[in-house]
C-alpha cells in the first residue's frame, strides 16, 4: 500500500466520521419516520449556499471537464461530468457518490482513473448536489431507473459502474434491474449491500445527525463513530465540510436500503470487484468476505489500514487494480 494509507492522516478521521454519519442517518434512521414519499431538498437557502460553496472549491482542486451536462430522467435532472480519457476503445467508467457526497467526493480518484479511461461522474438524484428531484424514489428499482435512464441520456450502452458506500447500493441496484448497462460492477465500502451496519454505529449516528442538538453532543458522537478525539482535526476540508452540510442541511426523501438476498447476490453475473476496508464501522471489513463468495464472478479484498473512507485513501492503488479489472467486461 502507499504512504497515503500508513499510519491513516487524521485528516480521513474526520471526512470518514461525516461520510459515515451521513450514510446511517440520513437512510437508516431518518428513512424509519417517512411516512410517505417526498422529494429530497436542501432545508434552507444557508443550507444550500453553505454546501455548494464548498461543493465548488472542491470540484475545482479536480481536472477541468470535458463537458458538463444536465440529463432529464423518469425522477429529475442529473448533473453529469465527463472526462475523456486516454482513448475510447473500452467502456466507460461511470461513478456513483456516496451519501451526501456529489461528485467532488472523487477528487482524490479522478486524476488516476483518467490515466486509463473515459470518466462519467454523476450527483445522485434525490441527495444533495447539483441534480434536482422531480418525482419520489420509492424503491431500489426506481434508483437504477434513474441511473438508466441518466446513462440512455448519455448514449451509454454499457458502463464500468463503480460505486462508493451508497453509491455502492444504488451501482449493485442498477445491475439487479438493468445488467445489461454494466460491463463490471465496484462497490467500494458497500453500505447495507452485503449486510447492516453493528447496531452500536447506527445508535451513535443519531445524536449526530441531528441539526437542533447541541455541537458538543454531535462532536462526541461523531468521535464516536469514528473512534478518536475528533477535537483538533482539520475542518477546513472542502470535502468533509461538503459532506457535512450535505448530511444535515440536505432533506433527502429516499427509501432505507435493505442488504441484498442470497439469491440477489447470485444473480449479479457480470464481472465483479468488492473493496473492504479493515477498519470500516459499515462493512466490518473481513466480517463481510462470506456474503461477497455468493456473486458468481466476483474479486473481493480487504484493504489494510483503510477506513470507509477507502478510495480517497487509496487513489492510485485502487485506480491500478480497478484498470486491470476493467478489461475483463470490456469483451
Amino acid at each position: 500500500m502507499t504512504e497515503r494509507t500508513k499510519g491513516r492522516p487524521r485528516r480521513w478521521l474526520r471526512r470518514t466520521a461525516v461520510v459515515v454519519v451521513c450514510v446511517l442517518a440520513g437512510f437508516q434512521v431518518i428513512g424509519w419516520f417517512t411516512s410517505s414519499p417526498q422529494v429530497g431538498h436542501f432545508r434552507s437557502a444557508a443550507d444550500r449556499d453553505a454546501y455548494a460553496e464548498a461543493y465548488q472549491e472542491a470540484l475545482a482542486a479536480m481536472p477541468a471537464p470535458s463537458r458538463t451536462l444536465d440529463i432529464e430522467t423518469s425522477f429529475g435532472t442529473v448533473r453529469v461530468y465527463e472526462w475523456l480519457g486516454p482513448d475510447s476503445s473500452g467502456a466507460p467508467v461511470v461513478l456513483l457518490p456516496g451519501r451526501g457526497s456529489g461528485v467532488p467526493m472523487w477528487s482524490e480518484n479522478l486524476s488516476e482513473m483518467l490515466k486509463h479511461r473515459t470518466v462519467y461522474a454523476l450527483d445522485a438524484i434525490g441527495d444533495a448536489g447539483m441534480s434536482t428531484q422531480s418525482v419520489p424514489i420509492t424503491d431500489a428499482a426506481d434508483q437504477a431507473e434513474w441511473i438508466d435512464d441518466a446513462l440512455a441520456g448519455l448514449g451509454i450502452d454499457r458502463a464500468h459502474v463503480v460505486g462508493h458506500s451508497f453509491g455502492a447500493a444504488s451501482a449493485a441496484a442498477l445491475a439487479l434491474h438493468h445488467p445489461e448497462r454494466v460491463a463490471t460492477l465496484t462497490l467500494l465500502e458497500p453500505a447495507f449491500v452485503l449486510s447492516w451496519p453493528p447496531l452500536g454505529t447506527l445508535l451513535w449516528s443519531v445524536p449526530a445527525s441531528m441539526p437542533f442538538l447541541p455541537q458538543s453532543w454531535r462532536d462526541t458522537a461523531v468521535a464516536k463513530i469514528a473512534g478518536e478525539d475528533l477535537a483538533d482535526l482539520d475542518s477546513g476540508d472542502p470535502v468533509a465540510r461538503m459532506i457535512t452540510v450535505g448530511g444535515t442541511g440536505y432533506s433527502a426523501e429516499l427509501p432505507t436500503p435493505s442488504p441484498l438476498s442470497d439469491e440477489q447476490l447470485r444473480s449479479l453475473d457480470m464481472p465483479a470487484y468488492v473493496a473492504l476496508a479493515d477498519t470500516s464501522t459499515i462493512t466490518q471489513g473481513a466480517d463481510s468476505l462470506s456474503k461477497t463468495e455468493l456473486i458468481p464472478n466476483v474479486t473481493a479484498e480487504v484493504w489494510p489500514n483503510t477506513t470507509h473512507s477507502l478510495p480517497m485513501q487509496v487513489p492510485k492503488p485502487l485506480a491500478e487494480k480497478l484498470a486491470a479489472f476493467w478489461v475483463s467486461g470490456d469483451g
